[in-house]
């Protein structure tokens, strides 16, 4: 196994894993030790460069309309606050269930205070995602959902960076939209499903398109593939097939980001075993530091002092956790 790619893309037939990172340290530590917490999960500052510019990269993904590379966008998303006894926690759009028709309702009623805070018109409306030119609300330091669920989201709230007053003026305009929500027919039908309420409105990925920094190894790729919309625009801005799934599709030259990466590992072996690959780059960030390693089919089995036994192949968990 070797740390880092040693040849080009070109010149292997190389299938590129990545996984997703976590914080390197746990927030309510952190939050005594450093002013504000880093922009973007490790896996986000990987595939986009620091600044993280989420929203633009999103909105690429699932629109159709021309985008203006040095317009800054960001990304709106209707949300759960679930209260504890002294803090808010963030939940996951994964654990709230909202449908099409309950987002379509829910902008409906915050539309007109949200293009007159932000001065312009919704540019495209999703399930789980709008998107907006970020206008006054441009320069907030402000954190991805996947990045800040479950957490005490007073860590998280958008910050000012240059400019004062900005985070205040963000929470006014939420707070007005948590009014709204709190007694509209949305979350009355959700209380009556035993659903949780959509509570509040969270702000993220604020950023354009020309402040995305992509890696050599997915410019170097033939073919992305995972379910995560970040990779639909990734694909869209580097003009690369894309596919929500790998299953049936060549592996050689694939970049994938999947929810279940375990589950391919036996198929990626078969391949290096039947030389169908030439090696498995294997992209993933302990302490929240990007590694790299390269598996060739000499890295599948466990090194064993004891040269008299059958070599066993090496098990995912041991792989990363090695």
């Amino acid at each position: 196994m070797t740390a880092h790619p040693t040849s080009s893309q070109s010149q292997l037939r190389r299938f590129t894993l990545l996984l997703s990172g976590e914080d390197a340290y746990d927030m309510d530590e952190g939050s005594k030790l450093v002013d504000r917490p880093t922009i973007g999960l490790p896996h986000e500052r990987f595939l986009l460069g620091n600044l993280a510019p989420i929203a633009p990269v999103l909105l690429l993904g699932q629109s159709t309309e021309a985008m203006n590379p040095e317009e800054v966008i960001a990304c709106l998303q209707p949300v759960h606050l679930h209260a504890t006894r002294d803090h808010l926690i963030l939940m996951g759009q994964n654990q709230i269930d909202l449908t099409a028709t309950e987002s379509a309702e829910l902008l409906k009623v915050a539309l007109p205070f949200i293009e007159e805070d932000f001065q312009s018109p919704v540019l495209f409306k999703g399930e789980r995602y709008w998107f907006i030119p970020a206008g006054p609300f441009a320069s907030l330091a402000s954190y991805s959902v996947d990045q800040a669920h479950g957490r005490n989201i007073d860590w998280w709230m958008p910050r000012d960076t240059n400019e004062t007053g900005i985070a205040k003026r963000w929470r006014k305009l939420q707070n007005e939209i948590q009014m709204l929500w709190h007694i509209g027919s949305v979350n009355e039908e959700r209380e009556q499903r035993g659903m949780p309420s959509i509570n509040s409105l969270w702000i993220s990925g604020i950023g354009k398109l020309n402040d995305v920094q992509i890696p050599e190894v997915i410019k170097q790729s033939r073919h992305l593939y995972g379910p995560h919309p970040l990779l639909a625009g990734l694909a869209k801005l580097l003009s690369l097939p894309y596919s929500n799934q790998l299953s049936g599709h060549e592996m050689a030259g694939a970049f994938a980001w999947l929810e279940h990466p375990a589950t391919i590992w036996p198929t990626l072996s078969a391949a290096l075993l039947n030389k169908e690959l030439d090696e498995v780059l294997l992209i993933d960030f302990p302490n929240g530091k990007v590694r790299q390693r390269c598996f060739t089919i000499k890295d599948l089995n466990k090194k064993s002092w004891a040269f008299w036994k059958k070599a066993e192949p090496l098990t995912w968990q041991e792989i990363i956790s090695s």
